[in-house]
């Protein structure tokens, strides 16, 4: 489907065009290296980038949280010019955590990684991943590692998650694992691709309010209900207001005009912006709803607990607090 005028990103329907969407996460992991490889955030088709995310997120955001750190890994190997021709499968594994480090030495014969990565999404199902590592000097390397060489070791990590059980994030270690540098030391924190992963995140968030969006207007149409209507209403608002600041965020980055603490604001206030929306459309539809499809129907239960876990990625009023220094050391009011 093409979409019209200046502000076209959305959540495609099951009948407007949208990509065939997997109906598991294992068909995703068998299928995810078919999916585009010139998917890059700030070259022409960051629209197309987020909008394909929304459109997994509103029919399954298991199946958009497998798939978007694949495609930003393909994206982020485009970027350090070492694209990816072995068709595997990718992670983005950069997080970190209380009590584990992973360090990364360089030795006669290459680098090596050791010690524990936490939040590891899917390393065991995955063939590859882009992990983040200490070096000697005090910054940070982006290293790219097979999951299946020796020395790499799945932490035995319970994944009590209601949402999201599919996608188990635990911990990996690491013992003298070879890994190839990608780009230089500090290159991933500092590139502003870093800040368009984190909106496609946001893209995934706001597909999944789409998603709970469209339970309430199934339950609403032909309905003779001012409170059912006035919180389809509420919903409608909050989701364009996703909607608009991911479609201006799409044509600001492949405008190409932002430098990288632009970047950074942008990407903060737009995940801002779509997690309060999702945090806000949870409620309502809770509201709208009652309990009856939390309890009998597994799709939309299954949408609301994924969400709520996905969207926590948001660091609420830590990520406010990170927006509001930002703006306090600019001399002048940005409004």
């Amino acid at each position: 489907m093409a979409l019209r005028g200046t502000v076209r990103l959305r959540a495609l329907g099951p009948s407007s065009g949208a990509p065939t969407i997997p109906r598991t996460v294992g068909e995703t992991l068998r299928d995810m290296v078919a999916w585009p490889t010139d998917l890059v955030p700030g070259e022409g088709r960051t629209t197309e980038l987020w909008e394909l995310l929304a459109t997994l997120g509103a029919a399954d955001l298991g199946v958009a949280r497998a798939v978007e750190p694949h495609l930003d890994a393909r994206a982020i190997l485009a970027q350090a010019g070492t694209p990816d021709d072995a068709g595997r499968t990718w992670g983005v594994f950069a997080a970190e955590g209380p009590g584990v480090r992973l360090d990364a030495v360089e030795g006669d014969d290459g680098w090596r990684l050791h010690g524990t990565k936490p939040w590891c999404s899917l390393a065991g199902d995955l063939d590859a991943a882009l992990v983040t590592a200490h070096l000697a000097d005090g910054s940070r390397g982006l290293f790219a590692v097979g999951l299946r060489a020796p020395g790499v070791r799945l932490v035995d990590q319970e994944w009590v998650s209601r949402g999201l059980t599919e996608i188990p994030s635990t911990a990996v270690a690491f013992d003298d694992v070879r890994a190839t540098p990608v780009g230089a030391p500090g290159w991933y924190l500092d590139r502003p691709g870093f800040w368009w992963g984190g909106i496609g995140v946001a893209a995934c968030w706001f597909g999944g309010a789409v998603g709970i969006g469209r339970r309430v207007h199934a339950q609403a149409h032909g309905r003779e209900d001012p409170l059912l209507a006035m919180h389809l209403g509420a919903i409608d608002q909050r989701l364009e207001s996703a909607r608009r600041a991911l479609a201006e965020a799409a044509g600001l980055v492949d405008a190409g005009s932002l430098d990288a603490s632009q970047g950074r604001l942008l990407a903060k206030r737009v995940r801002a912006t779509v997690a309060g929306v999702c945090e806000d459309v949870l409620r309502i539809a809770g509201h709208a709803l009652g309990p009856a499809p939390l309890a009998l129907e597994a799709e939309h239960a299954k949408r609301v607990a994924d969400l709520q876990v996905y969207v926590r990625q948001q660091h609420a009023e830590r990520d406010d607090a990170s927006l509001g220094q930002a703006l306090a050391a600019v001399e002048a009011p940005p409004w």
